[in-house]
């Protein structure tokens, strides 16, 4: 199984939890992180992206995490298509040897999914479409890891 997927395809949360530590009688944690759709206003989000380039970003920053953590396993899935509310749009599973780690790496990977994966986001409104960037939080989230500090 690959660390990264672009996929348009619903996951499984459970099975993707378990296989991160499958048969690693070293992983001593596990931490997941699941984006939903989100409603009120927004009728539906259209995720775009551009194959190839996008799966390289995601495993480029799967790869700085590894490089500040001991991953035991780790895995990266970003849907791509229409979604509704409620409907799931990214899963971040990491496993380490302690919950610190993977706390860290999970949050590490989604702030730099949320700033630095090239995806095209469009909410659907009763008032129209309107593309949707990185929020000045997410810059902020992102920002606290280049200090070199480990949250």
């Amino acid at each position: 199984m690959s660390e990264v997927a672009v996929q348009s395809a619903d996951f499984d949360v459970g099975t993707e939890i378990i296989s991160l530590s499958a048969d690693d009688a070293e992983a001593g944690a596990v931490a997941s992180f699941v984006g939903l759709v989100r409603g009120g206003e927004v009728a539906a989000m259209t995720l775009e992206h551009y194959p190839g380039m996008t799966e390289q970003a995601l495993a480029e920053i799967v790869a700085q995490a590894k490089a500040r953590w001991e991953l035991r396993g780790v895995r990266v899935i970003h849907r791509v298509g229409r979604l509704l509310p409620g409907e799931r749009i990214v899963f971040v599973g990491v496993a380490t040897a302690h919950r610190g780690d993977a706390f860290a790496a999970c949050e590490f990977i989604m702030d730099y999914l949320k700033t630095r994966a090239p995806f095209w986001k469009k909410e659907t409104t009763p008032t129209g479409g309107r593309w949707v960037d990185a929020g000045e939080t997410d810059t902020v989230a992102a920002q606290r890891w280049t200090s070199g500090d480990k949250p």
